[in-house]
């Protein structure tokens, strides 16, 4: 398993008032957007998401980190004895990822791209 991509994930109040802010201070253009949560970047391929509240989970993640094994990952959170908070879900926008909560209490969106159903 390889990381390919680590994406930090602000929680705001107001999803279009971040991304004029995070825009207008940094420069930084819409990637993706579905509402809930929008990730801005740039050509050098720095990200920012920032988002109002997880579509599928029960908590929001505080990161992203994208990997090329999605199942490898999820075997070593379970040897590493993390706790799980969201199972390994395919979710209808084309990512599969699960969350485990980090001793220090952060939430990590492990996940890889996948086809959307």
């Amino acid at each position: 398993m390889s990381v390919q991509r680590v994406v930090p994930i602000l929680t705001v109040p107001d999803v279009r008032r971040a991304v004029r802010e995070h825009r207008d201070v940094l420069g930084l253009e819409v990637l993706m957007d579905h509402g809930w949560i929008v990730t801005l970047g740039d050509d050098d391929g720095h990200q920012l998401s920032v988002m109002s509240r997880d579509a599928s989970a029960p908590v929001n993640p505080d990161v992203s980190v994208f990997v090329d094994d999605v199942h490898g990952a999820l075997e070593r959170a379970c040897s590493a004895g993390v706790e799980i908070v969201h199972p390994l879900t395919r979710e209808p926008w084309g990512v599969t990822r699960f969350f485990y909560r980090a001793d220090d209490g952060r939430v990590v969106n492990v996940g890889t791209h996948t086809e959307t159903a």
